[in-house]
């Protein structure tokens, strides 16, 4: 990473945030503090771990919160939000000797990591302090490194120094089963918890309403080039669709406007803005899109088109937008189930995927729109509340 970070501006943040990171600790925790320590690799780990941190806060309301992240992405995303940590920083390099210090300076009573990041000097030195420590919403398959001819240290040192898995899935829990991992059950996905909990909120969007003006819209969220294509297409081929375009990354926007030169950029409006002669409108604003998701007819979930991985189809499945996504989501078992359950739909080219969104925002399908929003809300619905096994479990 120290190399990579010569070239690379993200991985530049993440190296220089880790030398900050002791310091960090120490300005906000005594070695007397009891902490309740949430780690996660990056922005959707951390959403899908909170619902869980918020209840443990409630429980031990003395208690401190230290959220650690491993991706800039997560760390700079939640550091500028109002959140209940006492303390945010990366977590460092797992060098025995500088685990060891970090740790040092608080007590940590209880400790989870979300999904599938481990970092094993951590958590033997917090098995050394005493700590519980737990995975929440714990996901293997078939070809991690636990399950090759390799991989049984590795599986050692789950076994010796995690007290209990929570699982997403049946398969995730009997892939753990069939290593020795036994300290475990199937508890569902917090997520699901997380995004009913978004539509409790106030989802307003200043200047959304006034832009869609009663149309049809379709919202795209966390796009990269691929989902843009089919934005354009769907641009060209109706003339009455909204499209709002949320970029995965903001560095886009301006490869954004040029791609669609009569656009609009949400910055930019003000009350006396005109949008009469704007279909496209671009969110080149942090924290809005769970909220834009509320206002959408159907949704474009971005990742999936490529091997970067498919983002949260979770945020607009909550609000009974169909989804439409790429087919590359083999860590997303959610998007198979959305699939089954006909709230959503994969496509192998965006072009396939242009004509199935054109399909559903064609006036003559409002049956099919209605029949798959229905879905997709339903799919949601049904899901257990996760956060109350996992704390069942851990307060036993």
């Amino acid at each position: 990473m120290k190399v990579f970070s010569l070239f690379n501006d993200k991985t530049k943040k993440g190296v220089e945030g880790r030398k900050q990171s002791i310091h960090v600790i120490k300005s906000k925790f005594s070695k007397s503090d009891k902490v309740i320590w949430m780690h996660a690799a990056s922005l959707g780990e951390y959403e899908q771990g909170l619902p869980v941190l918020e209840k443990l806060k409630k429980e031990f309301p003395t208690h401190k919160i230290l959220i650690t992240f491993f991706s800039p992405s997560g760390y700079e995303n939640v550091i500028k939000k109002k959140h209940i940590a006492d303390c945010i920083c990366y977590l460092p390099f797992d060098k025995r000797s500088t685990v060891k210090d970090f740790i040092s300076q608080f007590e940590t009573e209880l400790f989870f990591t979300v999904k599938y990041d481990y970092w094993y000097n951590l958590l033997a030195e917090l098995k050394e302090q005493g700590a519980k420590t737990y995975v929440i919403s714990a996901l293997f398959y078939e070809n991690q490194s636990f399950f090759t001819s390799y991989g049984k240290w590795f599986v050692k040192q789950l076994r010796n120094n995690i007290d209990w898995f929570f699982h997403q899935t049946e398969m995730s829990f009997a892939l753990a089963k069939s290593v020795g991992l036994e300290r475990s059950s199937i508890a569902g996905d917090t997520r699901f918890d997380r995004v009913k909990q978004l539509r409790e909120r106030d989802n307003h969007v200043k200047y959304i309403s006034e832009f869609i003006d009663g149309d049809k819209t379709i919202v795209f969220g966390s796009s990269w080039g691929s989902e843009e294509k089919i934005a354009d297409i769907i641009l060209k081929a109706n003339p009455y669709v909204k499209i709002i375009i949320a970029p995965h990354d903001l560095k886009r926007v301006q490869n954004l406007r040029e791609i669609f030169p009569d656009t609009l950029l949400y910055s930019e409006i003000t009350n006396q803005s005109s949008f009469s002669h704007h279909r496209l409108l671009i969110i080149d604003s942090i924290g809005l899109l769970s909220k834009l998701y509320s206002y959408a007819d159907v949704a474009v979930v971005g990742g999936g088109f490529h091997d970067a991985g498919l983002h949260n189809i979770l945020e607009a499945a909550t609000f009974g937008a169909p989804v439409i996504f790429g087919d590359h989501y083999k860590k997303n078992p959610e998007a198979d189930d959305l699939i089954s359950a006909n709230g959503g739909k994969s496509f192998h080219e965006e072009n396939v995927a242009a004509d199935f969104a054109l399909f559903l925002l064609n006036g003559d399908n409002e049956e099919v729109l209605a029949e798959m929003s229905a879905n997709a809300k339903k799919f949601v619905d049904e899901k257990p509340n996760s956060t109350e096994i996992i704390l069942k479990k851990i307060l036993s």
